[in-house]
Protein backbone atom coordinates (compact mmCIF):
# COMPACT_ATOMS: atom_id res chain seq x y z
CA UNK A 1 0.00 0.00 0.00
CA UNK A 2 2.90 2.39 0.62
CA UNK A 3 4.05 2.33 -2.97
CA UNK A 4 0.69 3.55 -4.31
CA UNK A 5 0.35 6.23 -1.66
CA UNK A 6 3.64 7.79 -2.69
CA UNK A 7 2.25 8.95 -6.03
CA UNK A 8 -1.54 8.82 -5.71
CA UNK A 9 -4.23 9.90 -3.27
CA UNK A 10 -6.60 7.26 -1.98
CA UNK A 11 -9.62 7.13 0.28
CA UNK A 12 -9.41 4.30 2.80
CA UNK A 13 -12.62 3.03 4.40
CA UNK A 14 -13.27 0.16 6.80
CA UNK A 15 -16.48 -1.80 6.96
CA UNK A 16 -18.01 -3.27 10.13
CA UNK A 17 -15.96 -6.47 9.67
CA UNK A 18 -12.68 -4.53 9.52
CA UNK A 19 -12.21 -5.08 5.78
CA UNK A 20 -10.45 -2.30 3.91
CA UNK A 21 -11.82 -0.58 0.83
CA UNK A 22 -9.38 1.66 -1.07
CA UNK A 23 -10.53 4.03 -3.80
CA UNK A 24 -8.49 6.53 -5.85
CA UNK A 25 -9.59 10.11 -5.21
CA UNK A 26 -10.32 12.76 -7.83
CA UNK A 27 -8.21 15.89 -7.70
CA UNK A 28 -9.81 19.33 -7.76
CA UNK A 29 -7.52 20.41 -10.62
CA UNK A 30 -5.55 18.06 -12.84
CA UNK A 31 -1.80 18.18 -12.34
CA UNK A 32 0.65 16.84 -14.85
CA UNK A 33 3.68 16.75 -12.57
CA UNK A 34 3.76 13.44 -10.70
CA UNK A 35 5.93 14.94 -7.96
CA UNK A 36 3.39 17.71 -7.34
CA UNK A 37 0.61 15.13 -7.15
CA UNK A 38 2.49 13.23 -4.47
CA UNK A 39 2.99 16.31 -2.26
CA UNK A 40 6.67 16.57 -3.15
CA UNK A 41 7.94 19.69 -4.87
CA UNK A 42 9.73 19.19 -8.18
CA UNK A 43 13.36 18.30 -7.61
CA UNK A 44 12.71 16.99 -4.09
CA UNK A 45 11.99 13.36 -4.98
CA UNK A 46 15.48 12.24 -3.87
CA UNK A 47 15.00 14.03 -0.55
CA UNK A 48 11.79 12.10 0.00
CA UNK A 49 13.70 8.83 -0.39
CA UNK A 50 16.21 10.01 2.22
CA UNK A 51 13.37 11.03 4.57
CA UNK A 52 11.75 7.60 4.15
CA UNK A 53 15.10 5.93 4.87
CA UNK A 54 15.43 7.99 8.07
CA UNK A 55 11.92 7.03 9.15
CA UNK A 56 12.74 3.37 8.52
CA UNK A 57 15.33 3.60 11.32
CA UNK A 58 12.58 4.20 13.92
CA UNK A 59 10.98 1.12 15.41
CA UNK A 60 7.75 0.64 17.28
CA UNK A 61 8.71 -0.28 20.86
CA UNK A 62 6.18 -3.11 21.02
CA UNK A 63 6.51 -4.53 17.49
CA UNK A 64 9.98 -5.28 16.04
CA UNK A 65 9.28 -3.53 12.73
CA UNK A 66 10.07 0.02 11.66
CA UNK A 67 7.20 2.51 11.68
CA UNK A 68 7.26 3.02 7.90
CA UNK A 69 6.80 -0.67 7.10
CA UNK A 70 4.17 -0.90 9.85
CA UNK A 71 2.12 1.57 7.83
CA UNK A 72 2.12 4.24 10.53
CA UNK A 73 3.27 6.95 8.10
CA UNK A 74 0.31 8.08 6.00
CA UNK A 75 1.75 11.03 4.11
CA UNK A 76 5.04 12.83 3.47
CA UNK A 77 4.95 16.28 1.88
CA UNK A 78 8.07 18.25 1.00
CA UNK A 79 8.02 21.81 -0.31
CA UNK A 80 10.63 23.48 -2.52
CA UNK A 81 12.50 24.84 0.52
CA UNK A 82 12.95 21.38 2.05
CA UNK A 83 10.26 21.71 4.71
CA UNK A 84 8.83 18.28 5.46
CA UNK A 85 5.32 17.62 6.76
CA UNK A 86 4.45 14.11 7.87
CA UNK A 87 1.05 12.69 8.75
CA UNK A 88 1.33 9.57 10.82
CA UNK A 89 -0.56 7.54 13.35
CA UNK A 90 0.25 5.10 16.13
CA UNK A 91 -0.97 1.55 16.60
CA UNK A 92 -3.41 2.86 19.22
CA UNK A 93 -4.21 6.25 20.82
CA UNK A 94 -3.07 4.83 24.17
CA UNK A 95 0.33 3.85 22.74
CA UNK A 96 3.01 4.47 25.39
CA UNK A 97 5.14 6.50 22.93
CA UNK A 98 2.34 8.85 21.89
CA UNK A 99 4.14 11.74 23.56
CA UNK A 100 7.63 10.96 22.29
CA UNK A 101 7.28 9.31 18.87
CA UNK A 102 6.33 12.46 16.88
CA UNK A 103 9.34 14.34 18.29
CA UNK A 104 11.63 11.40 17.51
CA UNK A 105 10.40 11.33 13.91
CA UNK A 106 10.83 15.10 13.58
CA UNK A 107 14.38 14.94 14.97
CA UNK A 108 15.45 12.06 12.69
CA UNK A 109 13.97 13.80 9.63
CA UNK A 110 15.54 17.17 10.54
CA UNK A 111 18.93 15.41 10.61
CA UNK A 112 18.58 14.44 6.93
CA UNK A 113 20.78 16.55 4.65
CA UNK A 114 18.55 18.90 2.63
CA UNK A 115 15.72 19.07 5.15
CA UNK A 116 15.12 22.62 6.36
CA UNK A 117 12.51 21.70 8.98
CA UNK A 118 10.14 18.87 9.84
CA UNK A 119 6.69 18.76 11.38
CA UNK A 120 4.78 15.63 12.36
CA UNK A 121 1.03 15.60 12.78
CA UNK A 122 -0.55 12.64 14.57
CA UNK A 123 -3.81 11.62 12.94
CA UNK A 124 -6.25 8.93 14.02
CA UNK A 125 -8.34 8.66 10.87
CA UNK A 126 -8.13 6.14 9.40
CA UNK A 127 -7.32 4.11 12.47
CA UNK A 128 -4.29 1.87 12.04
CA UNK A 129 -4.78 -1.87 11.57
CA UNK A 130 -2.61 -4.76 10.44
CA UNK A 131 -3.78 -4.42 6.83
CA UNK A 132 -1.70 -1.23 6.61
CA UNK A 133 1.57 -3.08 7.10
CA UNK A 134 3.79 -3.69 4.10
CA UNK A 135 4.11 -7.23 2.83
CA UNK A 136 7.66 -7.30 4.20
CA UNK A 137 6.41 -6.36 7.68
CA UNK A 138 3.69 -9.02 7.60
CA UNK A 139 6.22 -11.64 6.53
CA UNK A 140 8.68 -10.57 9.25
CA UNK A 141 5.93 -10.93 11.85
CA UNK A 142 4.72 -14.24 10.43
CA UNK A 143 1.31 -12.86 9.44
CA UNK A 144 1.36 -13.99 5.79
Amino acid sequence: MHKAEETETYKVEYDSEGKVRIEPQQRASPQTDEAAESGVAPGMEGLKEKVMDAIRTIFDPEIPVNIYELGLVYKIDIDAEGNVRIEMTLTAPSCPVAGSMPAEVENRVRAVSGVADAHVELVWDPPWNQCMMSEAARLELGLD
